[in-house]
């Protein structure tokens, strides 16, 4: 029988909002949103509790249980709406966390010790919730390995009892993906030299310079290559672009963030090796679209990007800290022999289409 499932979503931009909308088309269940408008993140965590507590005490018809994101204050909300939502079973789902993420070192909350309240929101949101799921293992560990030392910082009265609390309603739901929206885009390339791929946002946490004085490395070699750059970009752009843009002129056949699904969804199916340089991904959302598409990816050795592969692939797909270019390099030098590995049945699981029974028997 189905249930009606309410979900809160703060931030409904970008991959929250394709996993609400995902679930909601895909889901057996009656799935209504109530969000807020994807932008002032800070804002968000502070004062999205508020408004969505507003929303939520004018329904006239009580949900059978609620689902929260990761940037919600669930404790403030749950305080609002007391009345109309005690013995309602409340989840909350992780896309993100403030504990472990790595915060800008231009962001002015980190200099003056402000960050702790946005990783205690977490904290005590977790405590609130009923259940816990994380989008991935390395995100589900990281966070809880961090709990006590972030605990350490508070002058007493640290309660880490609750971590064990946390750990026991916590579980792995890894992230949903309408990847079937994928293939009507489909492109058989045969490319004449293999055609690298960035399609992540142009942020510091992707690690670009790394990614671009790599691929400098292996031009100054005479390997060739050539080169789309894809992803959002935000009004302060790492000044690497700007560099890269001027050092592969040759090499680039697309520069910049695609407006349309479709003419991004082709670039995927058009590429051949995806390398990553990011130093955080809790996920990873943009590496397993392109490796739906048969783009096949380098990924390094850490965050969730290993449980993306089988284990007979990890020994050829990832790299150690520090070997990304001769990683790269030996990639493309070899590419006759690589260029058949079947990636899109590595990440089939995270289709909604497949894995939408499992969400539906644990969400409800």
């Amino acid at each position: 029988m189905g249930r009606n499932i309410l979900l809160l979503e703060p931030f409904f931009s970008g991959s929250h909002r394709q996993w609400c909308e995902g679930f909601k088309k895909y889901s057996s269940h009656s799935v209504d949103i109530l969000s807020l408008p994807g932008r002032h993140w800070k804002w968000r965590m502070h004062g999205g509790a508020v408004s969505l507590a507003e929303q939520f005490n004018q329904l006239e018809e009580m949900p059978d249980s609620i689902i929260a994101s990761s940037m919600l204050d669930l404790t403030t909300f749950l305080a609002l709406t007391r009345k109309k939502s005690v013995g309602i079973p409340v989840s909350i789902y992780f896309h993100e966390n403030q504990l472990t993420y790595p915060w800008s070192p231009q962001d002015r909350d980190v200099k003056n010790r402000r960050d702790n309240h946005y990783a205690f929101i977490n904290y005590a949101s977790a405590i609130a919730a009923d259940k816990i799921f994380f989008n991935s293992k390395y995100h589900k560990d990281s966070f809880l390995n961090a709990l006590p030392a972030f605990l350490n910082q508070f002058p007493d009265k640290r309660d880490k009892n609750n971590i064990q609390h946390i750990e026991a309603k916590s579980e792995v739901l890894s992230l949903g993906l309408d990847l079937s929206r994928l293939d009507e885009y489909r492109v058989e390339a045969k490319n004449s030299v293999p055609v690298i791929l960035w399609n992540h946002r142009w942020e510091y946490d992707k690690n670009p310079e790394e990614f671009f004085n790599g691929l400098l490395e292996i031009k100054e070699k005479g390997i060739a290559f050539k080169l789309a750059v894809l992803g959002e970009q935000n009004d302060v752009i790492p000044p690497i672009f700007n560099q890269a843009e001027e050092w592969f002129k040759e090499e680039i056949l697309h520069w910049g963030f695609t407006k349309e699904s479709g003419e991004y969804a082709s670039w995927l199916w058009r590429a051949d090796i995806l390398p990553v340089t990011s130093i955080q991904d809790f996920f990873g959302g943009s590496v397993v679209e392109a490796m739906y598409c048969n783009c096949i990816p380098l990924l390094p050795d850490r965050l969730a990007y290993p449980e993306h592969l089988s284990e007979d692939l990890k020994g050829t797909l990832l790299y150690e800290a520090g070997n990304f270019s001769s990683a790269l390099e030996h990639m493309l030098i070899n590419w006759d022999q690589l260029r058949s590995i079947n990636t899109q049945e590595l990440v089939q699981g995270y289709n909604w289409k497949t894995c939408i029974d499992v969400y539906d028997e644990k969400l409800s």
